[in-house]
């Protein structure tokens, strides 16, 4: 299956998503009890929107696995104490290494042509995240030696920042929204040569802020004309990137779709805003068709808006199993 790196079509997404719905009814039992319910097997879907899209709810309740072979990692999400955490079992490493890779080249060309910084504290302090592996191996694939992760050491960050910054080095700068907006009320910086990238997310450390104010505030205190986002989570092993004013789009092997928020099964058209459906073809081991608790808007043309997150995680339509 990982030919799926090679799609260059839209006719050669929705053939591959088919034939992996196929192979994920067959061998996922969870995913497969899921479809019956929903009176939704190979037989009866013939296009890649009668799919049936799993609950992202259930990683946290259930072993989600197309495969029969043991998991080389558990990725796992954050969680407050007392919370019950999504486990993403994977039994591939490298189908994750190759999709991140891949991805990261396609929207930002190669990797060794930055300094990679990463301001990751929430996610460095716990062990299981996915983010901390992606950012981990495109820090080591950078092959530069200012590249590095930065716990709650600002000085030390703003420094280097100010000398890749004096030597005209292309610099990535990727963190979570609480610890860079610290960086940007607490310094006043003039970044001609760092894309400045947010992975979201206050982690309860910091009020939540819709992604334009978010934005602003960061472009005025790092002093950069765009903020670029990544969308990923523990669930998935792909990620959509957006350059610019949070207009997310996908790498060829990933796609997001809009459903009713009011009726899971039913896809809205361009322009329209609900639920987040996520199809990641390099979750062949495990589900790759997933409803996420997010909101987004389709714009047309493969590009999304996420608009945030549904008030409440037990939406309609997705709750059908209780077992």
């Amino acid at each position: 299956m990982k030919d799926i790196f090679s799609i260059s079509t839209l006719e050669e997404f929705n053939k591959k998503a088919l034939q992996v719905f196929d192979y994920q009814y067959k061998n996922n039992p969870v995913y497969q009890k899921f479809a019956q319910l929903l009176h939704r097997s190979p037989a009866q879907v013939t296009c890649v929107e009668e799919i049936p899209f799993l609950p992202i709810s259930l990683f946290k309740s259930h072993k989600i696995l197309s495969s029969e072979a043991s998991a080389e990692v558990i990725f796992s999400s954050s969680g407050t104490t007392g919370t019950q955490t999504s486990k993403h079992y994977v039994t591939d490493l490298k189908v994750y290494e190759e999709s991140f890779r891949r991805g990261f080249t396609h929207f930002y060309n190669n990797v060794e042509d930055y300094a990679v910084l990463a301001l990751l504290p929430s996610y460095l302090e716990r062990k299981g995240s996915s983010l901390i592996y992606m950012v981990q191996d495109l820090i080591e694939k950078s092959n530069n030696p200012a590249s590095g992760f930065y716990l709650h050491d600002l000085d030390a960050l703003v420094q280097k920042l100010q000398e890749l910054e004096e030597k005209g080095q292309k610099t990535l700068l990727i963190g979570v929204s609480f610890a860079l907006l610290d960086l940007a009320e607490q310094y006043r910086l003039n970044l001609k040569h760092t894309i400045v990238m947010e992975t979201g997310g206050m982690k309860g450390r910091r009020k939540e802020m819709i992604r334009t104010e978010l934005h602003e505030v960061l472009k005025n205190g790092l002093g950069v004309e765009a903020i670029h986002s990544e969308y990923g989570m523990t669930e998935l092993l792909s990620q959509a990137y957006a350059l610019k004013n949070g207009i997310f789009e996908c790498p060829p092997w990933m796609k997001i779709l809009i459903r009713e928020p009011e009726d899971a099964l039913s896809l809205l058209p361009e322009g329209k805003s609900g639920g987040i459906n996520v199809i990641d073809l390099a979750n062949i081991n495990s589900c790759s068709f997933i409803a996420t608790q997010d909101l987004g808007k389709n714009l047309g043309g493969g590009k999304t808006e996420i608009l945030g997150r549904f008030d409440h995680s037990d939406i309609r339509g997705c709750n059908l199993m209780v077992f």
